[in-house]
């Protein structure tokens, strides 16, 4: 079975990312082509290999990029002309990279403390915008009010920094909480676009596993959040999620 669109996802590591890819890509979930991007060549073979073991004809491409605003350009332009994505359009956009610091405020510096922001929220910045022109140019400029359709899905996977922090954390909960509002913003500017938005609190640890920890709710199943992705992904224009907290059920709260 072909794959009937095409998902975007950054951020694609051996946890969250691998559950997210395999979900997306699985003929009999999301059937979806699926960019994978993330900055080392090694870790998207990895991704890309292990979602084949229980998926050997998921369409899976590797584009190995940063956050910079020409790298993830690059990485656009590159995946428009990409052969195994011929023919298809944009459905998903996930921003899911991974954001620490953690450091005495007074033993921080500007240079370090700027720099995160620039790598983590810029990024996001350059990500989104980039998405959203693929969006519309895939599925056209008509808004919802106008009889289009829903273009497709863009998510940011975000943590509880984003709401609360605790001490040492400056740089962390900046970023997180930028990008929060950032979605926020294109949540209410996109909307009736026909874009949904979304912003989701991981609380707790992701591990593309499903043993006991999964079992008894210590942590979260990677595949678990694919699966909340693409069900986000489904819904209508009755009814949007925009903030989502994903926690497993042991977790502290």
């Amino acid at each position: 079975m072909p794959p009937s669109g095409l998902a975007i996802l950054i951020g694609a590591g051996p946890n969250t990312g691998t559950g997210i890819a395999r979900i997306l890509s699985h003929p009999k979930h999301g059937n979806l082509a699926v960019a994978l991007l993330a900055r080392r060549p090694e870790a998207l073979k990895d991704v890309i290999s292990t979602v084949r073991k229980t998926s050997p004809n998921a369409v899976l491409e590797a584009f190995p990029t940063d956050t910079s605003p020409n790298s993830l350009k690059k990485a656009f332009t590159d995946i428009k002309a990409h052969e195994s994505f011929e023919g298809l359009k944009l459905n998903m956009a996930i921003y899911s990279i991974k954001h620490s610091s953690k450091k005495p405020f007074m033993e921080e510096t500007y240079e370090e403390f700027t720099g995160s922001l620039e790598s983590y929220v810029g990024g996001a910045f350059t990500f989104s915008q980039e998405a959203l022109k693929r969006l519309f140019e895939d599925h056209g400029e008509k808004g919802l009010a106008e009889g289009a359709e829903k273009k497709g899905t863009l998510i940011f996977t975000g943590t509880l920094g984003a709401l609360r922090c605790s001490a040492q954390f400056a740089a962390y909960g900046a970023g997180r909480s930028s990008v929060r509002q950032l979605a926020q913003t294109l949540a209410r500017e996109m909307s009736e676009k026909g874009v949904h938005v979304v912003h989701t609190i991981a609380n707790g640890g992701i591990e593309d596993a499903d043993g006991q920890d999964q079992k008894s709710g210590k942590k979260m199943s990677a595949d678990a959040v694919g699966e909340t992705y693409l069900f986000l992904h489904r819904q209508a224009p009755t009814l949007w999620t925009h903030e989502l907290d994903m926690r497993p059920a042991q977790e502290k709260f």
